[in-house]
């Protein structure tokens, strides 16, 4: 007989409750998967089972007020303790209940008509009774109840037992807080142990009949989640193991911020939502200085392009964007014009107010060189390059400093990464832009320029679209890109663009004077493990609680806290094998990837 054997009561009428060591399974040489389960040793006692190192102790409910409240059993699933909760229902006969329903109510009835005869004063208990009996009566007669035997048990576990004591009286008043009272299974601990366990087994036949409309208040799944009927899957619920189910769209703006330590798994979590959120007809574009997008780029089919001085790929900073229905021409040319200011402003290192003015005044004549002008159609124009802008520039009073600056973007080293027509073709539902080649002096340059193109193409077509910024420290760290930023996180929502933020330099976005804006508008936040040196500022931003900054240093990788709104849970991310394949990020894994593919190609030219 194996030991889970013995713990149910199994081949005797009484259970052995001697404890049983690992050395008469050893002598007995025969492991079963029971065995390996079940603990090292148990022992039954009136009030509580020891079971190897911990101590349980089950309780059964005897009574519950009139009226059950939606989600009364929150509170208790949503406690931070081990403990297991057993639902038992059994169907009663209507046809019987009716029987005795009748002459309860006969007897009800005759003890009201009883005291209306001696004139004593009328009891209230008697009339309610008899107008619940009454309504429930026709209720189970119009089928629109049923009656059921209900039991209510839970198994509570502890290393100790004054743990176990201090955690039966958390319960009790949070219970009877509601009119709900529980007892202890005395002297049936090894029964009540039996009837909680998941085998269907109810010994306790501790019981309340209870119609359907009170039973559906017991409902289990009410824990406090993110769990809503539309959305992806980010991951699992850390306190109850429930599912995170979320739609960034169907909040009031579409924009996220993850902050994480280097190596926390932020990439990751970012990559498992593109790759969930291209199933669901969601656009997604992502600006990678890292270039570890470029493989999940190719798995879904999507556009890779890499922006580098040396790169085929490239982009005019002059192109107009289509003026929308509500637009004027005038306005649409403007705010590029002042995009474009903004551009040279980084580019340039900083410009003075009359350097400032001429650039203005420099990119307005560049336009009508071109027939661009604010009364224009911008529908089919031709629009002018770096190389005309320093034609403009050159010949304006007070432009020849800026003309000798601006020559290495159309003459020098750097001439190929600007001065050119644009190329690049997003019109596919996964388009990746990689900056990793590029240098760092032109990393910012490179990111306003893409998010600017980026910008003007959602603004050309009305779609569900994601935009992801990894590493965004890079934007925010000058005042233009910023700037530029935090206007797409705010007007993003009118084009149906999610915006989503990911850094691991926490100082250096919130330090911004749009860091904190940019948080302000997005309404959803994931926080994974943090660092000493930032948790403290990430504790203050989001007002977290001790308990939860410890949480965020104490992580493992793919944990942490996801804010939707005004809730929040501790969340783990998960990603299914297939996935993992497709998104991981460590170096290790990729190289395996990438030997298992080489393999795979050299075998099939083989065939």
């Amino acid at each position: 007989m194996s030991l889970l054997d013995k713990i149910l009561g199994k081949g005797n009428k009484k259970a052995d409750v001697s404890p049983v060591l690992p050395r008469e399974i050893y002598e007995a040489g025969i492991l079963e998967l029971k065995d390996i389960i079940a603990p090292a040793a148990l022992k039954i006692s009136p009030k509580q089972i020891h079971l190897g190192e911990k101590i349980s102790r089950t309780f059964f409910t005897i009574s519950y007020p009139r009226y059950l409240s939606d989600n009364w059993l929150s509170p208790v699933i949503n406690l931070d303790r081990i403990f297991d909760i057993s639902i038992v229902i059994h169907p009663i006969d209507t046809a019987q209940v009716l029987r005795q329903f009748q002459k309860k109510v006969a007897e009800v009835q005759s003890q009201i008509s009883a005291r209306e005869e001696k004139g004593l004063v009328r009891d209230p208990i008697l009339d309610t009774a008899y107008q619940d009996l009454e309504s429930l009566r026709d209720k189970l007669q119009q089928a629109r109840e049923k009656l059921f035997d209900v039991g209510l048990y839970m198994t509570l576990y502890a290393n100790n037992e004054e743990e176990l004591d201090k955690m039966e009286s958390e319960i009790k008043s949070i219970l009877e807080s509601k009119l709900i009272y529980v007892r202890p299974a005395l002297f049936q601990q090894e029964e009540g142990y039996k009837s909680v366990l998941p085998i269907a087994d109810d010994q306790l036949k501790t019981h309340s009949k209870l119609n359907s409309s009170p039973l559906s208040s017991f409902f289990p799944f009410i824990s406090f989640d993110l769990t809503s009927d539309k959305g992806i899957l980010y991951g699992i619920n850390r306190h109850n193991s429930s599912l995170v189910l979320f739609d960034r769209f169907s909040m009031e703006n579409y924009n996220s911020v993850t902050f994480a330590t280097s190596g926390a798994g932020k990439s990751y979590a970012i990559k498992l939502e593109i790759l969930r959120s291209l199933m669901f007809d969601t656009d997604v574009i992502v600006i990678d200085p890292e270039k570890e997008y470029e493989y999940l780029a190719e798995a879904t089919g999507g556009r890779y392009f890499n922006i580098s001085l040396s790169s085929e790929h490239h982009i005019n900073p002059f192109d107009l964007p289509p003026v929308g229905e509500d637009e004027a021409p005038a306005d649409v040319l403007r705010s590029n014009i002042v995009n474009l200011v903004g551009l040279f402003r980084i580019m340039l290192g900083g410009l003075t107010p009359e350097e400032d003015a001429v650039m203005d005044r420099a990119i307005t004549e560049t336009y009508a060189l071109k027939d661009i002008t604010p009364d224009s159609d911008f529908t089919n124009i031709n629009p002018p390059l770096m190389s005309d802008f320093e034609l403009v520039l050159a010949g304006m009073v007070g432009g020849e400093s800026l003309t000798q600056r601006i020559s290495k973007y159309t003459k020098g080293t750097w001439s190929g990464f600007i001065n050119k027509p644009t190329n690049v073709d997003i019109n596919k539902k996964f388009v990746v832009f990689s900056v990793r080649d590029m240098e760092d002096e032109l990393k910012p340059v490179a990111m306003y320029l893409v998010t600017h193109f980026i910008w003007n193409a959602v603004r050309k077509n009305l779609k569900k679209r994601l935009l992801v910024i990894d590493e965004a420290w890079w934007m925010m760290k000058e005042e233009d890109t910023a700037s530029f930023l935090f206007s797409m996180a705010k007007r993003g929502r009118k084009y149906y663009l999610g915006l989503a933020t990911v850094t691991q330099d926490v100082h250096d976005f919130l330090n911004s004077s749009y860091g904190t804006p940019m948080l302000t508008n997005s309404a959803i936040q994931l926080l994974l493990k943090q660092s000493p040196t930032s948790v403290e500022m990430i504790q203050k931003t989001f007002n977290l609680t001790d308990e939860e900054k410890y949480l965020l240093l104490e992580s493992s990788v793919g944990e942490g806290i996801f804010f939707a709104g005004l809730k929040h849970v501790a969340i783990k991310i998960i990603a299914s094998y297939t996935e993992d394949q497709i998104i991981t990020s460590k170096p290790s894994e990729i190289l395996a990837i990438k030997r298992a593919r080489k393999e795979q190609k050299i075998l099939k030219n083989k065939k």
